[in-house]
C-alpha cells in the first residue's frame, strides 16, 4: 500500500472546518482506492501571526519541501490588516516552491443554480491555467513625491532579480507605481501546460487572454512568446488570442464554448472568479498551486470570519480542491471519484449546502460526500 505525507494548513475562519471535511473525503477515497495518507498539521494564520510576528518561519519552508502535497484552507482575519497574512503565507509559498500554475476549473453541477443559462446539450467545463509568479503580482512598486527612487529585488524559481526605479516629475505630483514584469521562460511554462492539458482534455485548442493593443510592452511580449511556444511545440492545435474585455464579456454570454484559458497573473485572478460566479458560487471553486516541488491545493473562497465556526460553510471547494491534488500526485482514479461523488451528492436530493439554499451543515455536507464515495465503492 502506498503511502503519501501531505502537510495542511486549515489557516483561519471557516479555513479549519472546510479542511476538515476535505481531509475526511481523501481518507475514505484513500480507503477505497487502497492507498494510506499521513497528515501533518500547521499552526500558520492569523494567531501564529499575531504571537509570533511572521506569517511562516524559515524552518517551515524546509519542513513543507519533504511532503509530497499540501492542503491549504484560508488565510485571513479582520485582527490583521489585509496584506501581511496573504503576502507571508499564500505568496510566499507559491514564490518560494515556485508554484508557476494556477489551475483554477470551472463547471456546471446538477442542481446547482447558476446566472448564465446554460442549454440542456450543453455543460460548463472550462479550465484557467493562470501564470501564478510574474506579471502585476511580483510585488515590486514604491510611492513617494516629487523625485524618488525605489529599489526593487524579488526571488523567483527562474531567477534573483535586482534593480531600482528613479522618478521625477516636473511638478510637485504624489505617485505610486508597481511594475509589471514576464520573462520568456515563464511564458513558455505555462504555455506548456495549458496545451498539454487542453491535449489531455481531448481538446484541439487553447485560448490565451491579453491586453497587448493597450499595454504592448508587457502583453504584447507575452503574445509574442505565447505564439512562439504553441507554433514550435503544439503545430497540430490551434490557439486563439483574446483581449480580456472581450474575453469575460464573451465568457458571460457563451460560457459553454470555451474549454482551456491560458491566462497571464493579473486577468487569470479575474477571469478566474468571474468563472467561479458562471459555475455557481465560490463554494464550488478548487484551486490548485502547482510546480515541480511542493504543490498547494486550496479553496477560493477565502476565510469568511463572518460565519466561521458556525456549521454554515459549503466544503465542497475543499473537497474539490482535495480532488485536484489527489490527481496530481498520481491518485487519479480516486480523484475522479471524489469528483463524481461531489456531483452525486449534489444530484442525490440530499440537503444542500446552506451557501446553496439548502439546510446542510459544513459536516453534513461533507458527510454526504463520502457516502457516495461508498457507495460508489459498493456498486
Amino acid at each position: 500500500m502506498k503511502t503519501y505525507s501531505i502537510a495542511a494548513i486549515p489557516g483561519d475562519g471557516i479555513g479549519c472546518e472546510v479542511t476538515a471535511e476535505a481531509v475526511r473525503a481523501v481518507d475514505t477515497a484513500a480507503e477505497r482506492f487502497e492507498f494510506s495518507v499521513t497528515w501533518t498539521e500547521f499552526p500558520f494564520g492569523a494567531e501564529y501571526y499575531l504571537k509570533h510576528g511572521v506569517g511562516l518561519p524559515e524552518s517551515a519552508f524546509r519542513e513543507l519541501a519533504d511532503f509530497d502535497a499540501l492542503l491549504l484552507g484560508a488565510v485571513g482575519d479582520p485582527r490583521v490588516k489585509p496584506g501581511p497574512l496573504e503576502q507571508e503565507i499564500l505568496l510566499a509559498l507559491r514564490f518560494h516552491f515556485d508554484q508557476y500554475i494556477n489551475l483554477r476549473p470551472a463547471s456546471s453541477f446538477p442542481g446547482v443554480p447558476t446566472p448564465t443559462a446554460i442549454p440542456g446539450d450543453q455543460a460548463l467545463d472550462v479550465a484557467v491555467v493562470r501564470e501564478n509568479t510574474e506579471d502585476l503580482y511580483m510585488g515590486l512598486g514604491g510611492a513617494g513625491k516629487d523625485s524618488f527612487r525605489t529599489d526593487l529585488a524579488a526571488k523567483r524559481g527562474l531567477y534573483d532579480l535586482t534593480g531600482a526605479v528613479d522618478l521625477g516629475f516636473s511638478t510637485p505630483t504624489e505617485a505610486g507605481f508597481s511594475l509589471g514584469l514576464m520573462t520568456a521562460k515563464g511564458i513558455e511554462r505555462v504555455t506548456r501546460y495549458a496545451f498539454n492539458l487542453a491535449r489531455g482534455r481531448e481538446e484541439a485548442i487553447v485560448h490565451a487572454v491579453s491586453k497587448a493593443n493597450a499595454v504592448p510592452h508587457l502583453y504584447g511580449f507575452w503574445d509574442k512568446h505565447v505564439g512562439e511556444t504553441a507554433a514550435r511545440e503544439f503545430p497540430d492545435m490551434t490557439l486563439k488570442f483574446v483581449n480580456v474585455d472581450a474575453a469575460c464579456y464573451l465568457l458571460a454570454r457563451q460560457p459553454f464554448d470555451w474549454g482551456v484559458v491560458l491566462c497571464p497573473n493579473l486577468f487569470g485572478d479575474i477571469v478566474s472568479d468571474l468563472l467561479s460566479a458562471l459555475a455557481g458560487g465560490l463554494g464550488l471553486a478548487a484551486a490548485g498551486n502547482i510546480g515541480d516541488s511542493l504543490s498547494m491545493f486550496e479553496p477560493v473562497h477565502g476565510s469568511a470570519p463572518d460565519i466561521a465556526g458556525q456549521g454554515r460553510a459549503n466544503p465542497l471547494a475543499a473537497i474539490l480542491s482535495a480532488g485536484l491534488m489527489l490527481d496530481h500526485i498520481g491518485e487519479k482514479d480516486a480523484a475522479r471519484a471524489v469528483e463524481r461523488a461531489v456531483r452525486d451528492y449534489l444530484a442525490s436530493g440530499a440537503e444542500m449546502p446552506i451557501e446553496l439554499g439548502g439546510a446542510a451543515s459544513t459536516e453534513q455536507a461533507g458527510q454526504g460526500v463520502r457516502e457516495q464515495l461508498r457507495k460508489a465503492a459498493a456498486r
